[in-house]
């Protein structure tokens, strides 16, 4: 753990500490984390999940002019299924650079226009 600690960008606010990760997607790859234990998104609370894309976006706007990145990915994954690796809830800041070789895709799946109308009443109904 102690090399969590010598990539320590520090804690804004007072709630978070932002890290560089240590098994980087890219240089510069940082990780947002709650001090607070909240598993995933389901579990934290609106108030702190409110202050994250705020911080994102402070961090990525430094990463972009410091590092020259192309671009920008903010990540947060839930569940093993969705690749959440660790069990407590965080986000990604990943600096992109034109051909990086570094992919956050996934194929394209064919859509059909009635089942997209029906599954958008269903959940605009609980919305």
């Amino acid at each position: 753990m102690s090399g969590i600690f010598n990539s320590c960008l520090g804690s804004f606010p007072r709630d978070f500490t932002v890290i560089l990760d240590l098994s980087p997607a890219n240089t510069g790859h940082s990780l947002i984390i709650p001090k607070q234990h909240y598993e995933n998104l389901f579990e934290i609370d609106d108030e702190t999940v409110a202050k994250v894309f705020p911080l994102a976006k402070r961090i990525a706007t430094v990463m972009k002019e410091e590092l020259n990145a192309d671009g920008i990915n903010i990540v947060q994954n839930n569940g093993v299924a969705a690749n959440q690796t660790v069990p407590h809830f965080h986000t990604h800041i990943i600096p992109r650079f034109d051909n990086d070789g570094c992919g956050i895709v996934w194929p394209p799946k064919d859509s059909d226009a009635d089942e997209l109308a029906a599954l958008a009443e269903k959940l605009s109904a609980r919305l």
